[in-house]
């Protein structure tokens, strides 16, 4: 999630376009050809379109040779269809373009030519041309994801849990319980022994964490950091020794106070990173959404949710954030965006990944930070 205004962002996906580049994907990628006649064209940046138009129009001849009549008919068709198209189109957009073509009727012997397009949000430097029997959208599911990975461990010495935060969501990976003895020791034995023997339990448990961190973290891509919490002293004792490999270490950039150690722990320590997390949008979002929640509950008509309230408080140039589940349809989601941005209201696309992105969707899925109040009408 990310707060923007129009013209902003630029070099980057904003919120609105990765959410509709995840619905232009998933719309396509229900489709689904009887034989290798559905047609994918990606254009890179900078590449003259007329040169791809050629190699279609020659596509074309070739595909006369096809068997299966069915199957030639299809691909003629596609490719003319997908010519055509691009003629229009006259030059390649500056990121490049992405275009499919196709019959998607759902029943054989039926006839449904459709073509779309898309200039992606980032520049593409792939050039694809393919028949297939589903278009290639791998490239744009790539770019629609969002990378950002940290690395998380909660732990204390009776147990520990590692995942990553992935985006917004917590993937769980490991989760190892320790063979330290409890506080209370077996009758007969010394103190001092069995603090020995605890002690000796716990480096090993340590030594065992470390390993699991580094096979999971050490090697990972993309992986911004590594986040550690847990109650107690136990996740200081475990940082500080020499139980992880440096390499390892080097990547944890900070330790929390935590309560939990398991899946809770996770959600718990999270919540705690909002200063590691500043610049992620996980952390745009609980800010936000909070300061939408805070705003209902000190001053309720100061905010606003709900598809017809929220519109009228936007026709009437009175909110100033404008707070949209990704769960809405594309119709609903240009509606909302454009009565904003003719406000120059500040549009925020919350996900469903999150608590407070599901409290959004419990609540009709629309929300507004208002500019003043508006009391009863």
């Amino acid at each position: 999630m990310a707060m923007t205004k129009t013209g902003e962002g630029k070099g980057k996906i904003l919120p609105q376009q990765r959410q509709k580049l995840k619905h232009f994907v998933k719309e396509l990628e229900n489709f689904k050809g009887r034989h290798t006649e559905l047609v994918t064209v990606y254009v890179p940046q900078g590449y003259d379109l007329n040169g791809v138009i050629n190699q279609l129009q020659q596509e074309q001849g070739t595909a006369t040779n096809i068997k299966s009549k069915g199957t030639r008919d299809n691909v003629i068709a596609a490719l003319e269809k997908m010519t055509q198209h691009l003629k229009l189109i006259k030059r390649t957009p500056p990121n490049g373009l992405v275009a499919f073509a196709g019959n998607v009727a759902e029943r054989e012997g039926q006839q449904d030519y459709r073509v779309w397009s898309i200039e992606p949000p980032l520049p593409i430097n792939i050039r694809i041309y393919r028949c297939d029997k589903e278009f290639i959208l791998e490239p744009l599911m790539e770019m629609a994801m969002d990378k950002t990975l940290y690395g998380l461990v909660v732990m204390d010495k009776r147990e520990a849990t590692i995942a990553i935060l992935k985006g917004k969501t917590i993937v769980p990976l490991v989760k190892e319980d320790s063979m330290v003895p409890g506080k209370m020791r077996a009758g007969g034995q010394s103190a001092m022994r069995f603090a020995q023997n605890r002690e000796l339990a716990a480096k090993e448990f340590y030594r065992k964490i470390g390993d699991i961190m580094k096979n999971q973290f050490l090697m990972m891509e993309e992986l911004k950091g590594i986040i550690v919490g847990g109650p107690g002293p136990t996740k200081y004792e475990f940082v500080d020794g020499n139980h992880i490999t440096n390499e390892v270490k080097k990547k944890i950039i900070a330790i929390k106070d935590i309560t939990y150690t398991d899946e809770f722990g996770l959600q718990e320590l999270v919540d705690k990173c909002d200063d590691v997390l500043a610049n992620e949008e996980i952390a745009e979002e609980k800010k936000i959404m909070q300061k939408f929640f805070d705003t209902l509950g000190k001053t309720p008509n100061k905010a606003a949710y709900g598809r017809d309230e929220v519109m009228k408080r936007i026709q009437f140039g009175a909110v100033d954030t404008l707070l949209l589940s990704e769960s809405l349809d594309d119709e609903t989601m240009d509606l909302f965006s454009g009565e904003a941005e003719k406000m120059n209201t500040t549009i925020a696309i919350i996900s469903t990944e999150t608590r407070e992105g599901v409290q959004l969707k419990e609540i009709g899925k629309i929300a507004a930070i208002l500019r003043y109040e508006i009391r009863g009408e």
